[in-house]
């Protein structure tokens, strides 16, 4: 029996690699995340550096030809491996996702009601259709659209971005479940929509006390919705920890990047710093440390080797020169400048 302490979703040692006709593209290497009941764990990082990969793979979504190394427990239970009938049961009922982008997610010849009952019906086949039917209309006054039953009746080409967003989170919780991810979950939403479907998601998360994985490239919206924060680069997690010690005191150059570039709200006027250069590509990915051609704190040894994650002061980090970019004189004071917690209602 598990431990009552255990985490809900356990990933360790993940390498995921794609085939590809210039050979085997490795595009996670060595990745541990945990996520626990009743906890947000904020996964973050550029475009295309594996944070949306590594949760398909935990779904089982990925396409066959792709090889899958590594273990991924829920709730004690081996995913890695397991027969997509047995995955298929677990997904929308013991684990939800909402996908990045709900116009290409939904239906677009099923109404949005039709497509929440069919989510009920798929893992409870005692479920009539009417009974399923009147479900999802519920679902919808929970994700607070209005006019529910009359929204459950239009298709989703009939709905604002804000409210197919909702819907898809009313899918993802049509069945209760136990870890909810969250993959980009505001993306192309104005800021007063962003507010309301992360305080959504605290809300939902807080009344089911379900483990929830918020992907974002967003640090604003991590800072404040976040309990703990994986910070990944080129398919490697290159800092994880409390959120509140990560954007304090950043010990990857990288994170330390990110941060930087972001505005300030403490009415001073300074220029904002971006990170030189570009993300590498998978089919030319650098020796030693993969941030090393784009970080100021390189020397010899970061293109030589590889740094392992290492615990410094509460911090896991992958980085040979932390303790002196954690110690450097222009350190972000990051939660003083990011947003709190969002307190729009939704």
């Amino acid at each position: 029996m598990q431990s009552p302490d255990a985490p809900l979703l356990e990933i360790r040692g993940l390498e995921v690699t794609f085939a590809a006709a210039r050979g085997r593209l490795e595009a996670i290497r060595g990745v541990d995340l945990e996520a626990r009941s009743g906890e947000t764990l904020g996964l973050v990082g550029e475009s295309g550096c594996g944070k949306s990969v590594t949760m398909l793979a935990v779904m089982g979504l990925l396409p066959p030809s792709v090889q899958i190394r590594g273990s991924i427990r829920f709730r004690g239970m081996e995913l890695a491996g397991r027969p997509q009938k047995e995955l298929a049961k677990l997904r929308g009922a013991s684990i939800g996702m909402i996908f990045q982008d709900p116009m290409t997610a939904l239906n677009p010849v099923l109404t949005i009601g039709a497509q929440i009952a069919e989510a009920i019906r798929i893992h409870d086949a005692t479920v009539s259709a009417r009974v399923a039917a009147g479900r999802a209309v519920d679902m919808l006054k929970l994700v607070t659209i209005p006019y529910p039953e009359r929204r459950a009746l239009q298709y989703p080409h009939e709905l604002s971005g804000g409210m197919r967003q909702r819907a898809m989170i009313a899918m993802a919780m049509a069945n209760e479940p136990e870890l909810l991810i969250a993959d980009e979950p505001t993306t192309a939403l104005d800021v007063t929509v962003q507010a309301q479907i992360i305080e959504l998601l605290r809300r939902l998360q807080a009344t089911h006390r379900m483990g929830l994985v918020l992907i974002s490239h967003d640090l604003g919206i991590v800072a404040g919705s976040a309990d703990r924060v994986a910070i990944m680069y080129a398919g490697r997690i290159v800092e994880r920890g409390a959120v509140e010690d990560i954007f304090d005191r950043p010990r990857h150059p990288y994170t330390r990047g990110l941060l930087a570039s972001l505005p300030k709200i403490d009415g001073q006027a300074t220029r904002l710093t971006a990170i030189e250069g570009s993300p590498p590509s998978l089919t030319a990915r650098p020796s030693g440390c993969a941030f090393h051609p784009r970080c100021r704190h390189a020397v010899e040894l970061c293109a030589a080797q590889e740094p392992a994650l290492r615990d410094i002061a509460g911090i896991d980090v992958a980085c040979h020169r932390a303790e002196l970019v954690a110690d450097s004189v222009a350190a972000p004071s990051a939660t003083a400048e990011l947003p709190s917690r969002p307190n729009a209602t939704a």
